[in-house]
Parts: C-alpha cells; sequence; structure tokens
C-alpha cells in the first residue's frame, strides 16, 4: 500500500482524540507531581512523555502492518502470552508487594500488560477462525478457558485489575462474536459463584485467596465509613478532591494534590486531581473524550472488511470501557479500587504503551476496511 493511499485511509478522528487524551494525562500528571518531594518538577513529565513517544512508534508500526497478518499465529501469540507472564514469578523482583515487572536492561517489562494486545490478536483470531461453530458451546469454552489461565497468573502476582481486564476482554470477544446470551449468562453466573466461593466459602476454611489489603478494598467500596484512616482513606480524599472541584476548578488551590493529602495522584486517582483542579468542566470534557474514543471503535468494529477486524475492534472497545467506567467509578467511590488506570491520563509506561498499540490495531483496521470500501466502489 502507498504512503499516500495509506494515509489517506487513515481515521484522523480517532487519532486527534487520542492525541488529545494523552496531551490531557501529561498535562495533569505534571500539574499533579510538580510539587511533589524528593523529585524534580518534571520527573513524572518527562518519563510520560518518554512513554507517549514509545507508544506512538508502536501505534504507527502496528497501522502499517495487515493485521490478517496476525491470524495465522493466534497460538503462538497464545503461548508467548502465557510464558511470558509465567516468567515474572522467576524473574521479577518484588515490588510494592508484587511481582509484575521484569527487567530487561533498558526497560522494565509488565507481561500482564503487553498479553492485552496479544490475547486480542490471537482470541480475535481464534473466533473468527470458527465462525462455523457460532452457536456451539466450543468457542464460548475455549476463549474463556484461554483467558482464564493468564487471568489467573496475573491475579496471583498479585494484580487484580489487569486480570479482571483480561476476563472482560473474553466477554467482549464473544459478544462481538455473536456468542448466545445463554452462554454469557452461564458465564456470569459461574463467575458470580466463584466470587462468592473466593471471597467468603475459602476464606471461612482456612484458605486465602485474596490479599487482605485486596478484602479491605472490598469493605471500604461495600462501607465506606469502614476504616478511613486507612483501607479507606485514598477514597475518602478523592471524593474531598472532586467535590471541592466545584464547577470550574480551584487550579493552583488544589490543596488535596498540592498538600499531598490525596494518593496515587498521579497514577489510580488521576481523575480526582482533574476534578479539583479543572472541576466538572474539566472532567465533562475529559469523559467527552473517553466517550468519542469508544464511538471511533465501535464504527470501526462495524466498519471492517471482516469478521476477524470487527471481533477485536469491539473487545478493544469493550476494554477501554471498562477502564474507564472502573476508574472513575472508584474514584467516586462506586465501584471497589483495584488499581485500574485511566486509559491514556494515568502515569505509567506499559498501561500507556499498550492503549496506544491497541489505537494502532484500531487503525489497522480502519485503513484497510476503508480501503475495501473504495475498491468495491470503484468497481460499482
Amino acid at each position: 500500500m502507498q504512503v499516500r493511499h495509506y494515509l489517506r485511509h487513515l481515521d484522523y478522528v480517532l487519532f486527534a482524540i487520542v492525541v488529545a487524551l494523552v496531551s490531557y494525562g501529561v498535562v495533569i500528571i505534571y500539574l499533579a507531581t510538580k510539587n511533589d518531594p524528593l523529585l524534580t518538577s518534571t520527573y513524572y513529565l518527562r518519563l510520560q512523555l518518554q512513554y507517549a513517544a514509545i507508544g506512538f512508534v508502536a501505534l504507527v508500526l502496528l497501522t502499517l502492518v495487515d493485521y490478517e497478518r496476525f491470524r495465522r499465529w493466534q497460538w503462538p501469540l497464545y503461548a508467548f502470552t502465557v510464558v511470558s507472564i509465567a516468567a515474572v514469578f522467576l524473574l521479577a523482583e518484588v515490588t510494592r508487594g508484587s511481582r509484575r515487572w521484569i527487567d530487561i536492561g533498558f526497560v522494565n517489562f509488565q507481561p500482564s500488560q503487553l498479553a492485552i494486545v496479544l490475547l486480542t490478536l490471537g482470541l480475535g483470531a481464534f473466533l473468527a477462525n470458527n465462525l462455523d461453530s457460532l452457536g456451539s458451546p466450543r468457542p464460548t469454552l475455549v476463549t474463556m478457558a484461554a483467558v482464564l489461565l493468564p487471568a489467573i497468573m496475573v491475579f496471583r502476582e498479585p494484580d487484580l485489575g489487569t486480570a479482571t481486564v483480561l476476563v472482560m476482554l473474553g466477554l467482549g470477544l464473544l459478544f462481538f462474536f455473536g456468542t448466545r446470551w445463554t452462554h454469557l449468562a452461564a458465564i456470569g453466573l459461574t463467575l458470580v459463584v466463584v466470587v462468592a466461593v473466593v471471597l467468603g466459602v475459602l476464606p471461612a476454611c482456612g484458605v486465602k485467596v485474596v490479599e487482605p489489603y485486596q478484602l479491605d478494598r472490598l469493605t471500604v467500596f461495600l462501607d465506606p465509613s469502614h476504616d478511613t484512616s486507612a483501607a479507606g482513606y485514598n477514597v475518602r480524599q478523592s471524593l474531598i478532591a472532586i467535590g471541592s472541584g466545584g464547577l470550574a476548578g480551584r487550579g493552583d488551590l488544589a490543596t488535596q494534590t498540592q498538600l499531598q493529602f490525596l494518593p496515587e495522584h498521579h497514577t489510580d486517582f488521576i481523575f480526582a486531581v482533574a476534578g479539583e483542579r479543572w472541576g466538572f468542566l474539566g472532567t465533562a470534557g475529559l469523559i467527552a473524550l473517553q466517550a468519542l474514543l469508544i464511538w471511533r471503535a465501535l464504527r470501526i468494529a462495524a466498519l471492517a472488511r471482516d469478521m476477524y477486524g470487527s471481533i477485536m475492534a469491539g473487545g478493544i472497545a469493550t476494554i477501554f470501557l471498562y477502564q474507564i467506567l472502573v476508574n472513575v467509578g472508584m474514584t467516586l467511590g462506586i465501584m471497589p479500587v483495584t488499581g485500574i488506570p485511566l486509559p491514556f491520563v494515568s502515569y505509567g509506561g506499559a498501561a500507556l504503551i499498550t492503549s496506544l498499540m491497541l489505537v494502532g490495531v484500531l487503525e489497522s483496521i480502519h485503513v484497510r476496511a476503508s480501503d475495501a470500501l473504495a475498491a468495491r466502489e470503484r468497481v460499482g
């Protein structure tokens, strides 16, 4: 595909939305961390810009590659996902109570984040190759089994947030594949039973599956007044920050961030920082951009030239929607704190690069769909 021809078929609206979200994130990260003690005012800003540069390069490269090339590599991609996550338990050092990153010299590699991209490509290909089995329970069972293995491994790192993202990815892929609603309902019921066993039955039998801090977070979600000095402190400070922002925000008078009252203000609770500094108007603008992102992903799912592209685009839309709802919800106290970042906005190299890679897959689908449509119009 010639460069001029390729450029003509890009989804520039999607690209502009992503640039706006990344820019929003860079600015709010700087404002949230410029007064952090022991670090320079631009420490996190410089790192986030570096991550963004790497992510945009990955976006462009994935856009240039015809996504159909990944179709034949579905199981090697899956095998690499499982092996890389397993390597975490052997090679990663414990950081803040969990093993998530492998030091490969020039960067810390987080396999659980790359797994989101690889499972999208691999399991999307599996489902697209099994369209003749639509309605059969086999694709549903294989997909969920393939998702649950890495999800359970990630959960044991422990990383509950990313584990739930992987499960939601599987459900999203199945939904856009056209899985029967009865199959999805059965999956939902099974997950409810599993959660009940993990949180209720097993602890009563003396078997610890969930970490104590994770249980505390769930308890705080169910009872916000529980332990406001420890497990509930983050959510309480987040609500104070957002509430004090009012309509237009407090600007440089945003004391919750400036005076370090709000923990994790550049990662999990970045939305609360935006709420305090820029108020309802600033956060409404952010949510509007995120809504436009979901719309473009769903539009690409509808325009895709084949089911493989449609399934993947739908799965990506599901991932972004889930992350947005959980992250914003936990800052408002209506969702449990799980450590899920706000796409393109929260500080973090692995999450940002992964999100930009997913946009690269969306752009690849859009380019090929637009090219196929143009070819049909020329023939017609």
